[in-house]
């Protein structure tokens, strides 16, 4: 049975909670990517009691721990599978990590076996990752998961993936981490909860300047010895994302981006002016071009589900105003539910096939 039929067929496992039936599609959304099997992660959606409080935590821990002990048992055995359980291990402890705010206790402890998977999928990994520490405040640095280029001698095309502020790094290394070894690609997956599993992101996420960690990463990344510094592309894990656009307002070094180009600044403006209009007998003044926009200098993808936030009508309209002022802007409408498997594996499969055009990767397209 596909995952898809299964909800569809049972609109809602749980009654009353669609946000818990979303993450369960999530998960099932990850079968490509090795992240999870439909058959045990359907069987602890049944044993799952939403009048127990504790029941969604202590089903979806349960299982990461057994995804933990096969892949550690398949390691010590030198099997190459221990690779495809710790990444349902991270899954599933994703999942068991998703009611609770960053100051529930069982939040800590989950999360410190999540990083513990993923440390120990980079040494699994053929060439070696790494977790690694990146300098950004005095007292609040970050952390990455780096994966280098498969093949590559000496400096490596790279792409830095940014998790949206408040959201944990670990699921996009899940998705993104074959898509870059295909490609040749050297890939760093960075968050912005700090290194420490008692995040204190609460306490920067209101700061003026939280775009700066993108400056940040980027020291980071171009000061290393195995990464091709004219050759850095950034991927927003959310493609819509304005934060990573604002960010790469401010610096010009990369070479290729993947977010909204300051699309939802655009779409702002012009819903203002229709609303000013609207007041003024009609008369509409030019909407200028998004300041994010004006400021950023590489070639970018906008990628957007056609049941997204904006209509690809109105999409299609606003880049095409946006070209105006900057010619190197590709937008990808991508087909299918945003939940699919299918659809979410095609869409990075492109998303990746841009970068690597882009960056000139010497692995180049995916066959």
């Amino acid at each position: 049975m596909r995952s898809e039929n299964f909800l569809n067929q049972t609109s809602s496992p749980w009654p009353g909670r669609e946000d818990l039936s979303d993450e369960l599609n999530r998960l099932l959304g990850s079968l490509p990517d090795g992240g999870s099997d439909i058959a045990e992660c359907l069987a602890t959606a049944r044993r799952i009691d939403v009048d127990d409080e504790d029941s969604w935590c202590r089903e979806w821990t349960r299982l990461g721990d057994h995804a933990r002990f096969v892949a550690e048992t398949s390691a010590s055995c030198g099997l190459d599978s221990a690779q495809n359980y710790w990444l349902r291990a991270i899954n599933y402890y994703e999942a068991a990590l998703f009611p609770f705010t960053s100051s529930d206790s069982r939040q800590q402890t989950v999360l410190a076996r999540m990083r513990a998977c993923s440390s120990a999928f980079l040494r699994c990994a053929d060439p070696k990752g790494a977790v690694v520490t990146i300098p950004w405040r005095a007292d609040y640095p970050l952390q990455g998961y780096f994966l280098p280029a498969r093949g590559e001698a000496g400096k490596a095309a790279t792409v830095i993936c940014f998790v949206e502020p408040g959201r944990r790094k670990e699921a996009a290394l899940l998705k993104l981490a074959g898509h870059a070894i295909a490609r040749g690609l050297s890939l760093l997956v960075v968050d912005l909860l700090g290194v420490e599993t008692a995040s204190r992101f609460d306490d920067i996420v209101g700061s003026r300047d939280l775009e700066s960690a993108v400056a940040s990463v980027m020291d980071y990344v171009s000061e290393r010895e195995d990464v091709d510094e004219t050759r850095i592309a950034i991927l927003a894990e959310d493609w819509g994302s304005s934060f990573v656009a604002r960010g790469i307002a401010l610096d010009q070094r990369y070479a290729a981006a993947v977010c909204d180009a300051g699309l939802w600044d655009v779409h702002e403006r012009a819903f203002l002016a229709r609303r000013s209009a609207s007041g003024h007998g009609g008369l509409v003044s030019t909407i200028g071009t998004s300041r994010v926009a004006r400021h950023i200098m590489c070639p970018v993808l906008i990628a957007m589900h056609e049941q997204g936030w904006l209509c690809p009508k109105q999409a299609t309209k606003l880049v095409a105003q946006m070209k105006r002022e900057h010619p190197d802007i590709t937008l990808k409408i991508l087909s299918g539910e945003q939940s699919s498997a299918d659809a979410s594996a095609a869409a990075n499969e492109f998303i990746f096939d841009w970068i690597a055009m882009r960056l000139g990767s010497s692995t180049g397209l995916r066959s």
